[in-house]
């Protein structure tokens, strides 16, 4: 598009705005509207479709989807709610409250919040007078509309659009199938079709996002083209190493759980405190890591490192177990021009919410995937900045290590990999569609008889499979689902024929972890004499330490009926234990781009010389090791490892297929890109089963699955085993990717 038709293009839509807009736009002084907003004020204008806006961080896609909505709704006012905004954290609906009530101050258009930290107040008013815009969770939404059914219909009688902020951490997972489940059922009552508007920075296939989008709606979805500019990144990577038998990170001094900083095996994480110390010294940071044991241990250390060097305290932690208030407190610290605050994170500022310019990130370890690294990314480089990103890497080195493939560091390569995919090639991981997530189907399946009462089997039927989530699910399987919970006694037969809640149920529905479908364990709440710090997993009796939110505590008493620690702040560095913090899927296009790495000669400019040198060597091992050329790698008598080169559910399907016939094997850690095999043959004769495998027509409902399917489902021990079966094999196995990838090799 010529520079005169781009302008006359911006100016069109510019006037199409309405004017209490238009006049936000001229005193906060921009200087013309982006691409994504005139081409989301252009569907929203002219067009009935859903729209898709998938653009960098930072790059207004928020204003791109509020200013033409808004628009509408001012020129053509509702008479009940006319735009509800969804999104997956109430940190980012508060962020996103104070932007809108500046945007709106002079349209008379009101904005509401509802979660569960909201006015009791504001909400009790908007169910009298239902207007504007109302911002909600999926949990907030599927409360109302199964506790508050009538209110619902008046609430949403005019409902026109709906916005879905940051979709792809939706479409991840079953939280994002129940918020189309309710959204679905919130239409059948009203019989109101709303437009739906997505918003996400990193999306891997455009068009599963826009088929998830539609879902339910009946509509088509646009997702506009726009040019948004090469960016200029500024990635460092560096690297530290522990030369010890044993890597000592975490030394614990009896049961104190106190970390000894002074032992012996850790020069290396010396090194590295002292280093991250010096690169974020009067810089605004966000050091990340995948796990709060991690980034807790680190912001620690650096708190210490800072003590010792007499640097002001700027250190502090933000993960999900923080208490909200601590958490608000440094999102507005990091807001604030003045503040030089180094804040540690997990997952929790990935997302949207708006924490000013920051210097840079720094990413401990390797991104959990291509998603994840992009998400990081964009939290700096606002307002014009260069993105810059710092990646550290700590090594423990086993000395005269018999084990051919330890030297090999796969989360440094897997790093190196992550960032040619994303910056050069601008790839992120698709997101596959859940099909059968019997879980939430439970859930909905209990949530529509809490709304509505007494339900024949067949119309209880018919409300939940005709849900567009549960296509895939047939009657029979349903069948049998129901069946279940009546012998469970989460349901229970009428003596009209009818179904209703059992005894058992009621306890389930009554409570009020009901509403949310993801899981997550029984948490303690964190105490000191004035505040709530956090909350942990686990009890740590009287006189033990442990680490929240960047600060050493001692547990002073314990009332476990009430689930409380009570704790007094002390000094030193303290260690936390957390259950699992994340599972990482890799994509087969990441895991090839590894092994593109390992066969090529290029360097990489961000590499600092020891980085450098690392690769290399990591080269030559993988070389000369043969992983490369050959599919099974001898690695001791009767160990194999089988290189497929394959994502982590064609690994998997391959791991059981080898079951089938009596050959174990394993994934030994989470990340990991081969399967380690115990087998009494040669090489070449494991190669040849494999093979086997391949040609054949393998039935993944005869593999030899445990009996208890690693699924994560907060309701899974309410489905029967079948069920979880086969939803394994149909979402979590690939026989098909297996055999397209090994076909390459």
């Amino acid at each position: 598009m010529r520079t005169d038709e781009r302008r006359e293009h911006i100016m069109n839509a510019f006037e199409r705005l309405a004017p209490f807009i238009q006049d936000f736009i001229y005193r906060n002084k921009w200087e013309e509207l982006h691409g994504n907003q005139v081409a989301a004020c252009e569907v929203i204008f002219d067009s009935d479709d859903n729209l898709l806006l998938s653009s960098g961080t930072a790059s207004g896609k928020t204003e791109a989807a509020f200013l033409p909505v808004l628009t509408e709704l001012y020129e053509h006012p509702s008479s009940s709610v006319g735009v509800m905004y969804i999104s997956p954290l109430k940190a980012l609906i508060n962020d996103q409250f104070k932007r809108l009530d500046l945007l709106l101050e002079d349209s008379n258009i009101p904005v509401t919040k509802w979660h569960g930290d909201a006015s009791v107040t504001r909400k009790n008013r908007l169910m009298k007078n239902p207007e504007g815009v109302l911002q909600i969770t999926p949990e907030s939404l599927e409360s109302l509309l199964t506790n508050k059914r009538g209110a619902c219909m008046k609430m949403f009688s005019d409902l026109r659009f709906v916005i879905i902020d940051e979709v792809h951490s939706f479409m991840r997972d079953a939280r994002g199938l129940q918020l189309l489940c309710v959204l679905e059922r919130l239409k059948n009552l009203t019989g109101v079709n709303p437009r739906r508007v997505g918003l996400s920075a990193t999306l891997g296939d455009v068009s599963l996002a826009k088929d998830w989008l539609n879902t339910g709606t009946g509509r088509e979805c646009v997702a506009p083209l726009f040019d948004e500019g090469k960016k200029k990144v500024r990635i460092h990577i560096e690297r530290f190493v522990n030369y010890a038998d044993k890597k000592d990170f975490v030394e614990r001094d009896g049961s104190l759980n106190k970390v000894n900083d002074s032992s012996g095996g850790d020069i290396g994480d010396r090194e590295h405190y002292d280093y991250l110390f010096k690169q974020t010294l009067d810089k605004k940071t966000i050091i990340f890591a995948n796990s709060r044991e991690e980034i807790e241990l680190v912001m620690a250390h650096l708190r210490e490192t800072a003590l010792k060097n007499k640097a002001p305290d700027v250190y502090r932690v933000h993960h999900g177990n923080v208490s909200a208030l601590l958490r608000e407190n440094t999102e507005d610290e990091m807001k604030s021009t003045d503040e030089k605050i180094v804040t540690g994170a997990t997952v929790t500022l990935e997302l949207g919410i708006d924490i000013g310019s920051l210097d840079q990130a720094v990413q401990i370890g390797a991104p959990m995937n291509v998603s994840s690294f992009a998400q990081r990314l964009g939290r700096c480089g606002r307002r014009g900045q260069v993105p810059q990103i710092l990646f550290t890497f700590v090594e423990s080195l086993k000395i005269n290590s018999s084990d051919t493939l330890g030297p090999i560091n796969w989360e440094f390569i897997r790093t190196i990999a992550i960032i040619e995919l994303y910056l050069r090639e601008r790839w992120i991981e698709p997101i596959p569609p859940l099909k059968h997530a019997y879980n939430l189907l439970y859930h909905q399946t209990m949530s529509c008889l809490k709304s509505s009462g007494e339900m024949s089997p067949a119309g209880l039927a018919q409300a939940v499979l005709s849900l567009s989530c549960f296509r895939e699910i047939s009657k029979e399987d349903y069948k049998k689902l129901l069946g279940h919970l009546i012998y469970i006694d989460q349901l229970e037969r009428t003596e009209h024929g009818g179904l209703v809640i059992g005894r058992a149920g009621e306890k389930v529905v009554n409570s009020h972890k009901f509403l949310t479908v993801f899981l997550a364990p029984e948490y303690l709440l964190v105490k000191d004499e004035n505040r709530t710090i956090g909350t942990v997993d686990k009890v740590y009796p009287v006189g033990t330490r442990f680490a929240l939110a960047g600060m050493s505590w001692e547990t002073v008493d314990v009332n476990v009926k009430s689930k409380v620690l009570f704790v007094k702040r002390v000094q030193g560095i303290s260690a936390v234990d957390w259950d699992m913090d994340f599972e990482v899927d890799l994509h087969t296009v990441l895991v090839r781009k590894v092994r593109s790495i390992l066969q090529g000669q290029e360097e990489y400019k961000y590499l600092s010389e020891r980085c450098d040198e690392r690769l290399n060597e990591i080269r030559y091992i993988a070389r000369n090791s043969g992983i490369l050329e050959h599919l099974v790698t001898t690695l001791s008598d009767k160990k194999f490892a089988v290189f497929s080169w394959v994502g982590t559910r064609q690994l998997t399907t391959l791991h059981y297929a080898l079951l089938q016939r009596k050959i174990k094997s394993r994934r030994l850690w989470s990340t990991t890109l081969y399967l380690e095999v115990i087998f009494g043959g040669t090489a070449d004769e494991l190669e040849a089963i494999i093979r086997d495998i391949l040609r054949s027509e393998l039935d993944l409902y005869t593999l030899p699955l445990p009996d208890k399917i690693q699924i994560r489902g907060k309701y899974n021990e309410f489905v029967p085993a079948e069920l979880l079966r086969k939803q394994f094999i149909e979402d979590y196995l690939d026989f098909q990717g297996l055999k397209e990838g090994m076909g390459q090799v």
